[in-house]
């Protein structure tokens, strides 16, 4: 008798605890769903924001992209990567005219040009559709506010950088994208710091890569054609990085310094390897990441839409850089 009490006991016991597991976890489904219905910072799988670029299958854009996607699965939205395929400004205006056409949540761009996109940037904001520019500014555009490196600062750091690899003095170049506001500033703050911080030092050439590795080796070879004594030469982003490494391989120039821009495999390789003494790490995921954060509060109407000075966002954000060299190298590798 007094083990059937026990076992009635028992089973009472564990009716009792598989009712308050059924009830608190009903409770929380509830909870969690009237937190995800009335959440200002909670959106909807159908509300899709588009990133937009160039030369669209660079390594570059990865981690912008990953950036944008770590925030579109904390907000619970969807995302679209598209962007022009070459280094080509008619293709990627279509690109962006193609997207505004959907009326999508928001749209992030890098701009290839400073002021070619602005008209349709300025169709999209007009049409009510935010947009944020990252990586490369359209400053004259009515875009809500660019997240992105410093570049003039950048230009600096690696002015400094190529100082102290040749003792403060010395002949160099620049290969760079003379039509994209971000070499532009790159480049400007290179020159000028190598001439009001270093008078023994002097940037005989400036030449156009094009963005693309084979114009960038041939604009390298020209250099070290005309100016046999140059000592170093810093290249505003990868693909320049990678064709003056290949013009110093094959003319079996080792001894001048490299400096380069951003972190794909190749260019980290090459840093590994000895043959480009020191690239520039750009903040490629926090630009992604509050890209979207920033056009969320937009399209939900959580921040003025207004560059004004009370509004929460700001219109500038510094994504940050740091220099990579061999000591460190290992790091950026994408794991």
């Amino acid at each position: 008798m007094r083990i059937r009490a026990l076992i009635v006991a028992y089973a009472g016991l564990l009716a009792v605890f598989i009712a308050y597991v059924y009830h608190y976890q009903h409770d929380v489904s509830r909870i969690q769903s009237v937190n995800e219905d009335t959440s200002p910072f909670y959106g909807k799988p159908d509300e899709k924001y588009v990133m937009v670029t160039f030369q669209s299958g660079m390594d570059y854009w990865k981690r912008c992209l990953k950036g944008f996607e770590d925030a579109a699965e904390a907000l619970n939205v969807s995302v679209e990567y598209r962007g022009a395929t070459q280094y080509d400004v008619n293709e990627q205006v279509t690109v962006l005219e193609q997207v505004i056409a959907r009326k999508p949540a928001g749209i992030a761009v890098s701009a290839i040009n400073p002021t070619a996109l602005t008209k349709t940037i300025n169709k999209a904001v007009e049409e009510g559709i935010p947009v944020v520019l990252f990586d490369s500014n359209a400053s004259g555009s009515k875009a809500f506010s660019f997240l992105g490196t410093n570049n003039y600062s950048a230009g600096v750091t690696a002015a400094h950088e190529m100082a102290k690899l040749l003792k403060n003095e010395g002949k160099v170049a620049i290969i760079t994208s003379p039509h994209q506001l971000n070499h532009q500033e790159r480049t400007r703050g290179f020159v000028e710091t190598i001439y009001q911080k270093y008078p023994r030092m002097q940037v005989v050439a400036v030449k156009n890569g094009k963005g693309d590795a084979m114009a960038s080796k041939q604009a390298a070879m020209e250099i070290l054609k005309d100016y046999p004594d140059v000592q170093g030469i810093f290249a505003t982003e990868a693909n320049g990085g990678v064709g003056m490494a290949e013009a110093v391989k094959e003319l079996n120039k080792k001894e001048i310094k490299l400096i380069s821009f951003d972190t794909e495999k190749q260019t980290l390789d090459l840093v590994k390897g000895g043959v480009i003494a020191a690239t520039l790490a750009q903040g490629t995921w926090n630009m992604g990441y509050w890209s979207l954060q920033f056009l969320f509060h937009l399209h939900h109407h959580l921040t003025s839409p207004s560059r004004s000075e009370d509004s929460p966002l700001p219109t500038y954000v510094d994504t940050g850089i740091t220099v990579v060299t061999r000591e460190n190298v290992d790091h950026f590798y994408a794991k």
